[in-house]
């Protein structure tokens, strides 16, 4: 009776093991907040403009897994990316309805040089 009732606890502990790492990403202060639709990969729209993703372009869903682009075309989804230095889009997350709650949250360059982001709590403050 022991080593099923510890099996089962393992059993059930493990189980309970990704949705504990999904507790808090960690989002560079580079990150800004858009909303973005996939059209033709690698072309998307971001915030209603036209954008590419950058050649090596990562899509993390929200349990944090690598998506292909082509499994989103014709999503809307609210994320936080990062560019490269060419302006394409480099990484993207797809935020959890926690992490998109978070606000305020800066959406262009300019406002992420005003305000001051703390990188333990993961947000920003306006001046």
């Amino acid at each position: 009776m022991n080593r099923c009732a510890l099996l089962l606890a393992i059993v059930c502990f493990c189980a309970g093991l990704p949705s504990m790492a999904q507790a808090q990403r960690n989002f560079p202060a580079s990150a800004l907040r858009g909303e973005l639709v996939v059209t033709a990969p690698p072309e998307l729209q971001l915030n209603r403009k036209a954008a590419r993703l950058a050649p090596g372009a990562r899509i993390r869903g929200t349990d944090g897994m690598l998506i292909l682009s082509g499994a989103l075309v014709g999503q809307r989804m609210l994320v936080h990316y990062t560019l490269d230095l060419l302006g394409n889009v480099q990484e993207v997350w797809v935020l959890t309805p926690a992490e998109a709650s978070k606000q305020p949250w800066p959406t262009t360059a300019q406002e992420a040089a005003a305000w001051r982001f703390n990188p333990d709590s993961q947000t920003w403050s306006k001046p």
